[in-house]
């Protein structure tokens, strides 16, 4: 990595209940291999399925690294679409995690504004996913559980520049030689509209999905 090198940060979370090796992880690690194209490096992190270690550790990611986009990717079990979340919620944390804990007070941080939005507009990338004929969902609620927890306290840390993305556990879209390419597309349009929102080149854009999803 060169020091002109914009960092992307990639999550996915640790074992949870039947999934051994959650293919959220298997998607972050698909990336790394992948790539996210030439001035960017990608850090990937593995999160466990624990409120406080999870904070701890996207803590960490942000004083550390302090990446230009933080992407942190869960399932979403049921769903055979791909999922871009809005918004991360503080409160209503009252589902265990794999300790078997919750966030004090059911909060993510305390006093903190009851939603977050990121700095990265899902409503025109899921409208241009769908002309590609890509089964993508916009939704302003990730869920009240970790993923959710981490796509706050993320937001909260980075100031918006988070991401959260969940995807299928199974189908064919569950497959990561299918979805890392289409991820890959995604997040690097998100980048783009990070750098110049305004004046997306939407042609070379629409091209890149069109090839990530026949592939």
């Amino acid at each position: 990595m060169s020091q002109s090198d914009a960092v992307v940060v990639v999550t996915g979370f640790g074992p949870f209940r039947q999934y051994l090796i959650n293919p959220s992880w298997q998607a972050a690690q698909g990336l790394k291999m992948l790539g996210l194209g030439e001035g960017v490096d990608v850090y990937i992190k593995e999160l466990p399925v624990s409120y406080a270690k999870a904070q701890q550790l996207v803590s960490r990611i942000w004083e550390t690294v302090n990446p230009k986009l933080a992407i942190h990717i869960g399932i979403a079990p049921g769903s055979k679409a791909i999922t871009l979340e809005q918004s991360g919620k503080n409160h209503g944390y009252k589902d265990k995690d794999v300790c078997g804990c919750c966030p004090d007070g059911n909060v993510c941080v305390e006093g903190g504004p009851g939603k977050l939005d990121s700095v990265i507009d899902m409503k025109p990338l899921t409208r241009r996913l769908k002309d590609t004929g890509l089964d993508v969902i916009y939704s302003r609620d990730a869920g009240r559980y970790l993923c959710d927890f981490v796509y706050y306290y993320s937001l909260h840390i980075g100031k918006g520049r988070a991401v959260f993305i969940h995807v299928p556990a199974s189908g064919s879209l569950a497959n990561p030689e299918r979805l890392v390419p289409l991820l890959r597309t995604v997040i690097i349009m998100m980048l783009r509209q990070l750098e110049a929102p305004s004046h997306p080149d939407h042609d070379q854009l629409h091209a890149e999905l069109f090839n990530a999803v026949s592939t």
